[in-house]
């Protein structure tokens, strides 16, 4: 039976921030917290949890040593995401109430608390915030969120080539899943399964008829095999629970 077991308090009081899992320990980078500064351009930070010894550790900001090594550190944000890959998490997206939205890829090295940014090509996806992020072999898959230059609602998949550093537009075949924004998302095998979100009732520019939704209808297409294909299988009522699956070569 699955039940919970630790009730702990003392960590970064957050919503929208970003975590990821590495080895016994749980890394956090900012988030939103009511009555937190989101204007000035300071450092984002960084929590981390020890799951052994159930405590919680603030890591100290980084010596930048001037305005040009100040670039390679994340400003605070929130709405942003987080993925591991090897010893290095890479964040990406996310606003502030100064800068907006952020489309510049940062690197964390875990074994160094060394902040860069790496050098990237191809199609650069647009800064947005409330996307999704994961992760399948070498390349981190991003989803939806909320495009600031565009002004609305995105469906969009993008993909990092993590040993090029080259970003390309996935082209889906199948029904796609309905433009949303802070929803979930995980990869399970060679899928990626999408949950949950808000989008607006009318198309993917915001009205204010926002709807929230979790009914779900099945209906498999069969592809082909290929060497690289995209399949979405499940389709949804409304604008819910769409899952894909990228088979890559």
């Amino acid at each position: 039976m699955l039940r919970w077991t630790v009730h702990l308090e003392g960590g970064p009081r957050r919503v929208n921030h970003a975590a990821v899992a590495v080895g016994h320990k749980v890394y956090s980078f900012g988030g939103y917290c009511s009555g937190e500064d989101y204007e000035t351009l300071r450092q984002i930070d960084v929590h981390v949890f020890n799951t052994v010894s159930l405590r919680w550790m603030k890591l100290p900001p980084v010596r930048t040593g001037g305005r040009e090594h100040a670039r390679e550190v994340p400003y605070m944000r929130y709405g942003h995401t987080a993925v591991l890959l090897d010893d290095i998490i890479y964040i990406w997206g996310g606003r502030n109430d100064t800068e907006g939205a952020c489309n510049v890829l940062y690197a964390f090295d875990v074994n160094t608390h060394r902040w860069y940014t790496p050098k990237i090509s191809g199609t650069v996806p647009g800064a947005r915030d409330g996307h999704s992020a994961c992760v399948l072999g070498k390349s981190m898959y991003i989803f939806g969120g909320y495009e600031q230059l565009a002004d609305c609602f995105s469906n969009d998949i993008h993909k990092l080539d993590t040993t090029t550093m080259v970003w390309s537009l996935i082209n889906a075949r199948g029904t796609p899943a309905r433009w949303r924004d802070f929803h979930s998302a995980t990869i399970i095998g060679t899928k990626m399964f999408v949950f949950g979100g808000r989008a607006d009732r009318f198309g993917p520019f915001h009205s204010n008829n926002e709807i929230y939704c979790n009914k779900i209808k099945r209906s498999l297409s069969v592809v082909p095999p290929r060497a690289v294909t995209c399949r979405f299988y499940f389709v949804c009522s409304v604008f819910l629970a769409l899952p894909f699956c990228y088979l890559a070569s």
